[in-house]
């Protein structure tokens, strides 16, 4: 799945990077309402805990179920910036739904149809990314797609928590609707024609296909199997871990509670956004494995500290821990599936695949970490997090291997 690096001639940055940078922040600045912002939007409407707790459920499992069949449609597809507008609009319109119609079935069709624009988002901006600055800088290339999708992420949940203070939460839901408009534009300023025109070479075609190799001989790799088996046990060790320290830290800090949590999600993403493209960096310097393992091993020593501290201002800083899991991640991930892929060809089915085995350790992790902290408290929670965290490092150790292929040397 080689592919050309979209430069216009030798010392010349990539074209497009500064397309690309937007296109990752107002998209994951849309994204950011349908997090927190919802259940508060729809408990202010009235809605029970119950009513709320079935549409995110439903809105989970079409998530779980869309991941495969968003990456496979967008490796075969021809018009990939098109699929990649038409689920930024799909977005878009579910944000619209639930600040027009906060009733039962708008909303549940809305959170469906966001699940599923979701599935299809990711693969295809990695696919855009692949085409439009191929393999050699795709490590660093990655790393500013994390690095502008966190700044746009904690942008935008600043400015949606203002919004929500001085106006309403319905307004949380409008803001996303007017930042779909400047994500299209980023992803319209990204077509070819566009490109060799504003730096007068020949620029990489972003919607071209590639070969296809067999669905059965990916998912037989086990390269593959094994990666996927990292991504279930790191999505199980992190997910809840946050979730069980919020009723925690609200029965110690009282008031302070809602400061306390928002330090806690604001603190990683500043970490993310300067460290993400250092890791893309050093994975085509050094590897893939020592960054994989020094993004892992944060995540059983986080969960430790979690048990081990009491102090709830004391945390904030531990969850600079999350940022480096979190950097890390965020440019493995697709880095690791372009190497896996590299002659099979089925890049963004590989990250649909990885998206499913995300989202059943999540969904594994909040519920039996909910059982244990009801049962044994949230100590035993954290260390049957932190336990989990160090299987995951193992598995990285032990079992799966380099996956960076050396490119040739330039001549000369």
């Amino acid at each position: 799945m080689s592919g050309p690096t979209g430069r216009a001639g030798r010392g010349r940055r990539p074209v497009g990077q500064l397309g690309l940078d937007l296109l990752n922040g107002f998209i994951a600045a849309l994204q950011t309402a349908f997090g927190a912002f919802v259940p508060a939007y729809l408990s202010g409407q009235g809605w029970t805990q119950a009513q709320i707790g079935f549409v995110l459920t439903a809105e989970t499992i079409a998530s779980m179920l869309s991941q495969v069949p968003g990456g496979a449609y967008v490796d075969i597809t021809r018009h990939r910036r098109l699929v990649l507008g038409l689920s930024v609009a799909g977005a878009a319109l579910s944000a619209l739904l639930i600040a027009a119609l906060p009733y039962h079935l708008p909303v549940l069709l809305a959170l469906l149809l966001h699940a599923v624009a979701g599935s299809i988002m990711s693969p295809a901006i990695a696919a855009v990314t692949v085409a439009m600055v191929g393999r050699r800088e795709l490590g660093e290339r990655l790393g500013r797609n994390v690095r502008y999708a966190s700044i746009g992420s904690g942008a935008a949940a600043a400015l949606m928590g203002l919004a929500a203070s001085v106006l309403s939460e319905r307004a949380v839901f409008v803001l996303a609707v007017l930042l779909a408009v400047p994500a299209l534009w980023a992803l319209w300023s990204l077509h070819p024609r566009r490109q060799r025109r504003r730096h007068g070479g020949a620029v990489a075609p972003t919607d071209a296909t590639e070969p296809q190799g067999s669905v059965k001989a990916l998912l037989a790799d086990r390269r593959m199997q094994v990666f996927c088996a990292c991504v279930t046990l790191f999505h199980f060790s992190s997910a809840a871990l946050l979730a069980v320290a919020a009723a925690e830290v609200t029965r110690r800090a009282g008031l302070r509670a809602g400061l306390l949590i928002a330090s806690f999600v604001i603190v990683p993403q500043v970490l993310v956004a300067l460290a993400s493209p250092l890791a893309g960096r050093m994975a085509e310097r050094i590897g893939r494995r020592p960054i994989l393992v020094l993004g892992f091993a944060s995540l059983p020593l986080r969960a430790a500290l979690f048990a081990m501290i009491d102090d709830p201002f004391l945390l904030v800083p531990v969850q600079l821990l999350e940022g480096v899991a979190s950097a890390v991640y965020g440019v493995m991930l697709p880095l690791v599936a372009a190497d896996l892929t590299r002659e099979n060809g089925r890049y963004t089915l590989s990250l649909g695949v990885f998206g499913l085995a995300g989202a059943l350790g999540a969904a594994l992790s909040t519920a039996v970490a909910g059982v244990i902290a009801t049962a044994w408290g949230v100590k035993a929670a954290f260390w049957t997090l932190a336990a989990a965290g160090m299987v995951a490092v193992l598995l990285v150790l032990i079992a799966m291997p380099e996956t960076r292929v050396r490119p040739p040397p330039k001549p000369g």
